[in-house]
Formats: structure tokens, C-alpha cells, sequence
């Protein structure tokens, strides 16, 4: 029968999941693959997946409740197996590659950061610090520029909202790699130009989030940083 896999742990994880309650309507009971060395948190995998509210909560407090008890690997929602051999076989295979990225990932959760800049100010500022853009602008309103020229103008301040952009993105990963073992960078979406992971030390949490604000403040209220955490370490697994 098909199996839903929370999470990977060692074998000496205490496992707590007293009153949690896995995926599926109605919802699976959970239980453990054990093999030699590691442990897999599964339950009876739906026919129907689908990434609903409740699922998707039920899939979360399973990794939050291990998380909170000690080192856990989380796999993304969604992942199932053929049946609990395969899963057993898994843990044997992999064991020693598992067990290393536990023992890396030990003591740590993960922070995730999106920022954005609110594009009016953007724009103001690119027409105050550009002298070119600033011209080209400066024309286009007075209506004697050619055709061509709000074009070109376009294209100069898309050239320059991009590279600045890409300079205050590596500038606030410059900032804050420091705090993290390890980082993992993503695409951004919509208006954002940073969408950072963050593997931290739990000693390290509060000092992240000091240099977070100490960023948000020196940027000011143009920007929006939207700091997460502490969050199982999905981006590290």
C-alpha cells in the first residue's frame, strides 16, 4: 500500500507525535518505518493529494513537533513510496549519506527572507540620482521628444531598476551570510528582489533577526523585508 514520508530522524529521536494526525480525509494515523540506523515518519498515503489547508497543516506540525524534540530531515509535501519496504530499503541504502546530513543540519533551523522595494520609489529615486534619465525624462514630459524617446527611456530605467536590484540583493546577503552555515538562494516573485534561505545555528536566531531589522531600518519605509522562521530546514535537506 502507498505511503506518505513526513520526515527522516535518527532512530534515537524521541518521535513525540502524541495527538498529531497525518494527511488525508479522514486523516491517517501516523506511524514509523524503522530500519537500522534511521527512522521514517509515515502514514497511509491518500489517493487524492491534493495541497489543501489542512493537509498541508497536518504536514507541517508533524515537522514542527520534530523539530522542536530534536535534528529531523523534512521532506516536501507531497512525497510518497510504494510501500513501507521501499521506504525501509531507502533508509539502508541512503543511511550513511542521511545520517551525515543529519549530523550537518544538527542544532540548526531555517529562516527564509523576501525583500522588496516599493517601485514608485524606486523610479523617483533612479530620475533623481540619473543625470542621463533624469534629461530623457525631462524631454518626454515636455512633449519635443521624438518618437523613439520614451522608449529608450523605458529600456534606461529597466537597465537600472535590475542592477539595482541585483546590488542591494547581494549587498543584504553580504550582510547577513555571516549568521548561517549555509544559504540557498531562489528566484524572486512579484516585486521582490531577494528570496533567501538561511540555515541557523539556534544560538545564532536572535542575532539574525537583530541584523534583519538593523537592515530594515537602514533601508527605510521604501522597503519590505518579511523575515520567516524558525522554520523546518526544507531548503538544507
Amino acid at each position: 500500500m502507498p505511503v506518505y514520508v513526513y520526515s527522516i530522524v535518527s532512530r534515537s529521536h524521541p518521535q513525540k507525535l502524541d495527538g498529531l494526525h497525518g494527511v488525508g480525509d479522514p486523516p491517517s494515523e501516523l506511524r514509523t518505518v524503522v530500519g537500522e540506523k534511521l527512522t521514517a515518519v509515515v502514514s497511509d498515503a491518500p489517493e487524492e493529494l491534493r495541497p489543501k489547508r489542512r493537509d498541508l497543516a497536518a504536514h507541517q506540525a508533524v515537522q514542527e513537533r520534530l523539530m522542536a524534540d530534536g535534528t529531523a530531515l523534512p521532506l516536501q509535501f507531497g512525497f510518497t513510496a510504494d510501500d513501507e519496504d521501499a521506504v525501509r530499503t531507502v533508509l539502508e541504502e541512503r543511511a550513511e549519506e542521511f545520517a551525515e546530513r543529519l549530523q550537518a543540519l544538527e542544532g540548526c533551523v531555517e529562516y527564509h527572507l523576501k525583500v522588496a522595494q516599493d517601485e514608485e520609489a524606486m523610479l523617483r529615486q533612479i530620475l533623481t540620482e540619473s543625470d542621463q534619465a533624469r534629461r530623457m525624462n525631462e524631454e518626454v514630459r515636455s512633449g519635443r521628444a521624438g518618437p523613439d524617446l520614451p522608449l529608450a527611456l523605458g529600456e534606461l530605467v529597466s537597465k537600472e531598476v535590475d542592477a539595482r536590484k541585483d546590488r542591494l540583493a547581494a549587498a543584504v546577503s553580504e550582510a547577513l551570510g555571516g549568521f548561517a552555515r549555509e544559504e540557498s538562494t531562489y528566484k524572486p516573485a512579484g516585486d521582490d528582489f531577494l528570496s533567501m534561505s538561511f540555515l541557523v545555528d539556534k544560538e545564532q536566531e536572535e542575532r539574525l533577526r537583530s541584523a534583519v531589522q538593523k537592515i530594515a531600518d537602514e533601508l527605510g519605509e521604501d522597503f519590505d523585508l518579511r523575515l520567516r522562521g524558525p522554520l523546518p530546514v526544507y531548503s538544507f535537506v
